[in-house]
């Protein structure tokens, strides 16, 4: 495995310490005008997702870490396991639902998701950014109903539920931002 020093740092970078995979968030090479440099570094566990901050010296040693992150398909699923085939050998890949994240509710099936792993063991599933997902239960919408941001609760075809404004009827199909769970524009039929 190729190594890293601390002087090496960008945002972005993994690397391995005390066997955890961390990736550097922001990073500032200090050098105070008396005593030694030293590397100010906010860091966040790639497995667990906290956040931490610690200062290293510029010369500190660690193993870089790469996490692959490869397109997968979502095919279905069966009771706590979900399966995602790999475009390229078709294989089915069982994961498990703890370590689907909670937008995961905005996938339906045959959407690619991004699945994320180290040494081969899968840890995250990204859905897309973006996802266009139909109506299936709201209250019907009033032609006119477009001037406040007043909103209503709907239920979508994956079953989520979000708010939407009135003029949202059940069937319309909309653009919805899987990173905050909130609904961004109709689509256009």
């Amino acid at each position: 495995m190729p190594t890293i020093t601390a002087s090496d740092f960008r945002n972005g970078v993994t690397f391995e310490m005390d066997g955890q995979v961390m990736q550097v968030v922001e990073f500032q090479h200090v050098k105070p005008g008396k005593g030694a440099a030293f590397v100010r570094t906010k860091m966040k566990n790639v497995i667990t997702g906290g956040v931490t901050e610690t200062s290293f010296n510029p010369t500190a040693k660690f193993e870089q870490a790469y996490v692959e992150r490869k397109d997968m398909e979502y095919s279905y699923n069966d009771g706590d396991l979900y399966y995602f085939m790999d475009p390229e050998t078709y294989d089915l890949v069982p994961i498990g639902s703890e370590l689907l994240g909670d937008n995961f509710r905005f996938v339906k099936e045959n959407m690619v998701c991004k699945i994320n792993s180290y040494k081969g063991k899968i840890f995250a599933v990204e859905p897309p950014t973006f996802v266009e997902l139909e109506v299936s239960e709201t209250d019907p919408g009033f032609k006119g109903d477009t001037a406040t941001n007043v909103t209503k609760p709907a239920t979508l075809e994956t079953g989520a539920e979000i708010k939407v404004p009135l003029f949202i009827n059940p069937g319309d199909k909309i653009k919805i931002d899987t990173r905050t769970g909130e609904y961004l524009e109709r689509c256009k039929a």
